[in-house]
């Protein structure tokens, strides 16, 4: 992990991340012409399979990702933002969650996010993730694509 970024495990109804979902959401709104908060509304903050983080550097909160079960075995990253380019915190949070999924006892993770997002795109695929078929309620979706890591 970078020093100068810390990783938070926190409910992301707390009123503390409140701005940096809204900003999420407002940058993937303007970018795609959706918020994509409805990929995001059975968040079960009692369940431990569910792990929400915040990125904070020099008290700020800079970034924030989550991850939700799919099954037993497969998480999805969901919720993945950076509002600092170049300085590591898509990456950091990513490792982070990676590591989370291990522990418990995730074997894949699989995300979506929108063709045109190259920045997306290739972020996920620098980091180890394949394209895979689309799943889920991506499955017929034009816009979506799909990535897969299996966790080592």
């Amino acid at each position: 992990m970078t020093k100068n970024i810390s990783i938070t495990i926190i409910d992301p109804k707390d009123e503390k991340v409140l701005a940096i979902i809204e900003e999420l959401s407002t940058n993937l709104y303007l970018r795609f012409g959706s918020d994509g908060k409805n990929s995001f509304t059975d968040w079960q903050n009692e369940n431990d399979q569910f792990v929400f983080v915040i990125a904070e550097m020099n008290n700020e909160i800079v970034g924030c990702g989550a991850i939700r079960p799919i099954d037993n075995t497969t998480g999805e990253i969901k919720r993945m933002y950076s509002k600092i380019p170049g300085k590591k915190i898509g990456q950091t949070i990513l490792l982070y969650l990676e590591d989370k999924a291990k522990t418990i006892g995730y074997k894949d993770l699989f995300l979506e996010t929108r063709i045109k997002n190259e920045q997306a795109t290739e972020f996920y695929q620098n980091q180890g993730y394949k394209v895979i078929p689309n799943y889920g309620k991506y499955k017929d979706r034009t816009e979506a694509i799909c990535f897969g890591k299996c966790l080592k």
